[in-house]
């Protein structure tokens, strides 16, 4: 019977060492998916860093082609707005030129035209456009500035009477209003 008790507490210290070696196998395996955890987490993030920084990089670059595509259309816009009052005084002189002076000095006005011709030339070429309304046309205030207001038999409130000065748009920006005159009748 001793004998029967001794083999069954050595039988009892084996299953007990298989147990322990199962333990050690379920701990280390434990720990392997712990680890195994933390480096997806880990390789979660540098991914989520990696595409934030991919998307922060498009947006720069889209930001700066934005910026370089504006300064390359409007970065010339305080010349411009120098050079108007120039044709303005051109037109002008054209404008008041009488039929015996263009005999007398046709080949200066001639010159002066051409040059105005030159000017407008340019500007179209850098997306300068003219704003010319008509007498008669319906007032905008996007795109003339009123100098005056009178009231004038057969027009309605808000028609132009008078053009004074034409009016200048920069690609899809107004460089400077048309100024004219504006009926208020009522």
């Amino acid at each position: 019977m001793a004998e029967q008790k001794k083999e069954e507490f050595l039988d009892d210290i084996e299953e007990s060492e298989l147990n322990q070696d199962d333990l050690i196998d379920i701990d280390a395996e434990a720990a392997e998916l712990e680890k195994l955890d933390e480096v997806t987490a880990e390789r979660d993030d540098y991914r989520d860093r990696f595409m934030r920084a991919l998307a922060d990089a498009e947006n720069a670059r889209k930001r700066a082609d934005k910026d370089r595509k504006e300064a390359e259309n409007y970065g010339g816009s305080k010349l411009a707005r120098d050079l108007l009052p120039i044709y303005d005084n051109m037109k002008r002189a054209v404008d008041s030129i009488t039929e015996d002076q263009k005999d007398a000095v046709g080949s200066v006005i001639e010159g002066v035209e051409l040059t105005m011709r030159e000017l407008l030339n340019v500007f179209s070429k850098h997306g300068i456009k003219p704003i010319s309304p008509e007498v008669g046309e319906k007032f905008d205030p996007q795109l003339h500035e009123a100098m005056f207001e009178a009231p004038v038999p057969g027009t309605k409130v808000g028609d132009i009477i008078e053009v004074s000065s034409e009016g200048f748009m920069l690609y899809d920006r107004l460089l400077r209003p048309a100024h004219v005159g504006v009926s208020s009748n009522s």
